[in-house]
């Protein structure tokens, strides 16, 4: 059975401490969503870094209004209050950030991984199939010309071995792809960590430089690929990352098409 006290205090031990965030903690064995719990917390004044982890999700809630499946025992879903001190319009490139920082902490677990732009995260099973590992959900709140936070929803499929159907062809886990699922805690730490950093790099550095970063492990740019958001489709070469983070695909006709969300495949 999960122990809330148990999980909280396996990450205050294992918590570096020059590692800011995560350092004020909700650890919950159920909530509709993080998301909406950290949301919640941050308008009443969490502070930065403050962090949402809970065992089960009712509600999770991924990018372009998907759900996110979570069932006790075999996720890392938790959500992480920001307090960035930029405009809005300079924010967009965070998420490759958090990207960044998953695959970070993937790697660190013994798990080689793919960006997924802007920020999910592709593993290769040993069959060859490359599917969806963990996922993002970025929500940001603002006050006229500044940003009151930023909360990062992540979702990591630690121990998952069967799907439900709807996610059986897209999804994986650390268990599937290298036959160990890691402790809880300590995939919690390693993308604490690894967020800590990414995150103080983006904002003591600039975020030209982050996809910079995000652009050298992008392994779809040169590729035939096909975006899609909402109704709308895009098929072509991906050609581009622009410093703001938005994705340029040239189309079979020549036309350049800048893309600032999306569901990205590469093309066979």
């Amino acid at each position: 059975m999960f122990d809330p006290g148990a999980l909280d205090a396996a990450i205050a031990r294992l918590l570096p401490e020059d590692t800011l965030l995560g350092r004020t903690r909700r650890v919950l064995a159920s909530c509709s969503s993080t998301n909406e719990e950290a949301i919640a917390w941050a308008r009443a004044g969490a502070p930065h870094g403050a962090l949402v982890i809970a065992d089960v999700q009712t509600h999770g809630r991924g990018r372009m209004g998907r759900s996110w499946s979570s069932a006790s025992g075999e996720s890392l879903t938790l959500s992480i209050v920001l307090r960035p001190s930029m405009p809005p319009s300079s924010a967009p490139p965070l998420t490759l950030a958090v990207g960044l920082a998953l695959s970070d902490a993937t790697r660190a677990l013994g798990v080689h991984t793919h960006l997924k732009w802007p920020n999910d995260l592709l593993a290769d099973e040993p069959n060859g199939q490359r599917r969806k590992l963990a996922g993002v959900l970025t929500e940001m709140a603002t006050s006229g010309a500044r940003i009151e936070h930023v909360v990062v929803g992540i979702g990591l499929n630690l121990a998952t071995q069967v799907f439900p159907a709807e996610l059986a062809s897209i999804a994986t886990s650390m268990l599937r792809v290298s036959g160990l699922a890691p402790d809880r805690a300590q995939a919690a730490v390693a993308l604490l960590v690894a967020l800590d950093r990414r995150y103080a790099a983006f904002i003591n550095d600039g975020a030209p430089a982050t996809v910079a970063k995000f652009r050298a492990q992008a392994d779809f740019l040169g590729k035939r690929v096909v975006v899609r958001a909402g109704d709308e489709r895009t098929e072509g070469l991906a050609v581009a990352l622009d410093d703001d983070g938005a994705l340029h695909v040239r189309d079979d006709a020549g036309t350049l098409h800048r893309l600032w969300a999306g569901d990205v495949a590469v093309l066979p």
